[in-house]
């Protein structure tokens, strides 16, 4: 493998664009201020077993594939590149989060979920259902109302549940990680009702490619891959004393449901979209949660 270290030309982005190192940055900082690590203690013994087999495979992979010199260098500076262009969260989320989910939930009853990815943000305005997420005025695209209603496993209605959503505009930018977009574009927290039921009025989003003018470009560039996932509408729903469940939720006909860079794509999480029955405009989807109880299993 060789990989070539070469810079993409930015002249050519909009405003709202930005660039890989900008996305990558804010994605590093709001992982390391994430608290996510903040509790991890983790056995010498495990760290050992763990750090060992991925040595032992990068090792493997090497005597396997004769791996030169001039290969082996040009890895060195490309994971190098990664660091200083922030770009770890993007990689891990892409290539390696949808088998650490698909692990951690295997026992899990319920809801099947997919990865979290790089963009998502905490403490977005709360809002009461039915709920319309920030937009600007004259918001290009179509009109979507989301709606479902929260389950435990026996069919009872969950109270107190809620709704995180985020979410591409439909131009496939970000809020928060593209300059010039509003700070909560397209994001926000959902207070269901006490019967357990949400609707959430917001636009349908755009398919995009991951940063590319970056180190995960240069890799993709490198190996002949493609950059694209699929539409998609982030969700992470919770309610006290049950699993939280964290989703992508995604459109059929998109031509890369079946090759999303990131293989987070389930048949469970694929929505179906019909034309609105209260007289609106655009389309309208709905989604039901069957949270599982803390502790609970299969």
């Amino acid at each position: 493998m060789e990989i070539v270290m070469t810079q993409t030309p930015t002249d050519s982005r909009t405003e709202n664009e930005g660039t890989a190192v900008e996305a990558g940055t804010k994605a590093t900082e709001r992982f390391a201020a994430s608290g996510k690590l903040s509790k991890v203690e983790v056995p010498k013994e495990r760290v050992s077993l763990l750090a060992g087999a991925l040595i032992k495979a990068a090792n493997d992979i090497v005597e396997e594939h004769q791996v030169t010199y001039e290969e082996y260098n040009a890895l060195k500076a490309w994971l190098i590149k990664v660091g200083t262009d922030g770009e770890w969260p993007l990689f891990l989320d892409v290539w390696i989060e949808h088998t650490v989910e698909d692990v951690n939930s295997q026992d899990r009853p319920g809801t099947v979920g997919t990865i979290e990815g790089p963009y998502y943000v905490p403490n977005s305005p709360e809002l009461q259902t039915p709920a319309t997420v920030e937009m600007r005025e004259d918001e290009e695209g179509t009109p979507l109302r989301f709606g479902g209603r929260f389950t435990d496993t026996d069919g009872n209605a969950i109270q107190g549940a809620q709704v995180e959503i985020w979410h591409a505009d439909s131009a496939g930018f970000y809020s928060q990680y593209a300059p010039g977009l509003p700070e909560w574009l397209f994001r926000a927290t959902v207070k269901a009702g006490d019967d357990g039921r949400f609707e959430i009025n917001t636009m349908r989003p755009a398919p995009y490619q991951i940063p590319t003018d970056g180190a995960c470009g240069q890799l993709i560039n490198a190996a002949g891959w493609h950059a694209w996932r699929p539409a998609h509408i982030h969700i992470k729903v919770s309610a006290p004393g049950y699993q939280p469940v964290t989703q992508q939720l995604y459109f059929p006909g998109d031509p890369h449901n079946a090759d999303d860079i990131a293989s987070a794509v389930k048949p469970e999480l694929m929505l179906d979209p019909r034309p609105r029955t209260d007289g609106g405009a655009g389309e309208e989807v709905a989604y039901d949660y069957v949270l599982a109880k803390e502790g609970q299993h299969k």
